[in-house]
């Protein structure tokens, strides 16, 4: 299993704080995970930085990439 790292991002929907754990498994994966707050799904994407740390990036489901 992965090492997991907490990390907060903010919801592009309502743009509220939130507290989510990463994967170190899921670098160069995509998913899609509910705001705790606004329940809107929100798409995550995993990578890693040139130092190994883990980023995230999210965006809205009707966002283009």
């Amino acid at each position: 299993m992965g090492s997991l790292e907490e990390t907060t991002i903010y919801c592009p929907y309502c743009g509220e704080s939130i507290t989510v754990l990463i994967n170190g498994e899921e670098v160069g994966q995509e998913y899609i995970e509910d705001c705790q707050v606004c329940c809107k799904p929100i798409i995550f994407n995993i990578s890693m930085g040139m130092n190994g740390d883990l980023s995230v990036s999210v965006r809205e489901e009707n966002e283009t990439y």
